[in-house]
């Protein structure tokens, strides 16, 4: 399930009405501290790394910021969010500071090409799964079938044909740079051979061309628990495409759609429906049976209850997927008038209206002193 998130303010550390360069100066200075290259085998800075990279994804796009400002994380969809580490905030000092001052490895992008792994993340997914009503509050454990690119089996994901990976490149000796003398400056540009890796695959895997990874369907069985909703998703992690020639899987996001159902609606954790109830039921009280997420329950009518009367039977509603609380269920009675009647009937519903002639009626002596009024008035 995805975690607590917190504001994207507080994660780079500046004030909601931050500027735009504010906000690229406060990312680049999270992602050098928390850069993988400089926190080897570290999950927490890795963490840090991508939450500071979703944040900056969302506040430096004006549209995706608006909504957030609005909404909150709720107005923003998995594909809003899921962004990878931008290096592109760096591309102003590289060259300058870099090549002709020497300071270019302050920033981390002397030897940007240098730095960047052969090995590249795999992209996350999104799977979009539609469930029944009963299975969205009961919970289900169900298969579903991704089509995604996965760790290539022969070369085990790396690319090379005899499984043992890349080796140094030849022409920059593992650099990934190669560099120039033009007068007094010495200029660097990206190793044409190995794309400023460093390293090159010498006998590419003839299944999936050096890439490590393969096109194919992965099935997997996923439980939903008890409580979800239309636009839930569901983090699963590692189970999105593989990544380029032995790196890290993306995550697999599935978002959650229910289906309506035909007696039941649904409003957070409470559940509503209507029921109907005769005249005589009305009139007189009585118990009738009222369906459930649990089964039918019996439901105490008073005597004179109106149509429209709203009932609640308390914890019968959908659990709190995030607690062990549940909500209600709320009854709607309505009175159905029969279309059809039996001679018998026709005759007591003729002698019941000649006694309701024959009864005052407070409620009708009451209207017809209102329509008085008004004619006076």
């Amino acid at each position: 399930m995805p975690g607590f998130k917190r504001d994207y303010y507080e994660v780079l550390g500046v004030d909601r009405n931050a500027t735009e360069q504010e906000i690229k100066k406060a990312y680049r200075r999270l992602a050098l501290k928390y850069h993988p290259d400089k926190n080897p085998e570290n999950k927490e800075a890795e963490e840090k790394f991508k939450e500071a990279a979703e944040a900056y994804s969302v506040l430096c796009d004006q549209k995706k910021r608006a909504l957030y400002d609005r909404y909150g994380h709720g107005g923003l969809g998995p594909g809003d969010r899921f962004t990878g580490f931008d290096e592109s905030i760096f591309a102003d000092f590289s060259d300058i500071l870099g090549d002709f001052f020497g300071l270019g490895d302050i920033f981390g992008t002397r030897s940007r090409a240098r730095r960047r792994p052969v090995a590249e993340p795999g992209a996350d997914l999104r799977y979009n799964l539609e469930i029944s009503f009963e299975e969205a509050t009961q919970g289900v454990e169900t298969k579903i079938k991704i089509p995604q690119m996965d760790r290539c089996q022969h070369c085990r994901g790396t690319g090379d044909a005899s499984g043992k990976g890349p080796t140094t490149c030849p022409l920059c000796q593992g650099s990934g740079q190669l560099f120039y003398q033009q007068g007094f400056f010495r200029i660097g540009r990206t190793c044409s051979q190995c794309q400023g890796s460093g390293q090159v695959i010498r006998n590419p895997c003839s299944y999936c061309r050096g890439t490590g990874r393969l096109r194919k369907e992965k099935s997997l069985s996923i439980k939903i628990p008890a409580g979800v909703d239309n636009g839930t998703y569901l983090r699963i992690q590692g189970e999105g495409e593989a990544g380029m020639r032995g790196g890290q899987p993306g995550d697999l996001y599935v978002v959650i759609h229910v289906r309506p159902h035909q007696f039941f609606s649904r409003e957070g954790k409470d559940i509503y429906c209507e029921i109907p109830i005769t005249f005589s039921q009305a009139a007189l009280g009585g118990e009738v049976e009222v369906p459930t997420l649990n089964g039918r329950v019996k439901l105490n009518l008073p005597a004179g209850t109106q149509s429209g009367t709203l009932f609640k039977l308390k914890g019968k509603g959908i659990k709190d997927i995030h607690s062990y609380g549940k909500g209600d269920q709320f009854v709607k009675v309505v009175l159905r008038t029969p279309a059809r009647l039996t001679r018998e009937q026709r005759e007591l519903f003729r002698k019941l209206a000649a006694t309701e002639e024959k009864l005052p009626s407070p409620d009708n002596k009451d209207f017809f002193q209102k329509v008085k009024e008004f004619l006076k008035g």
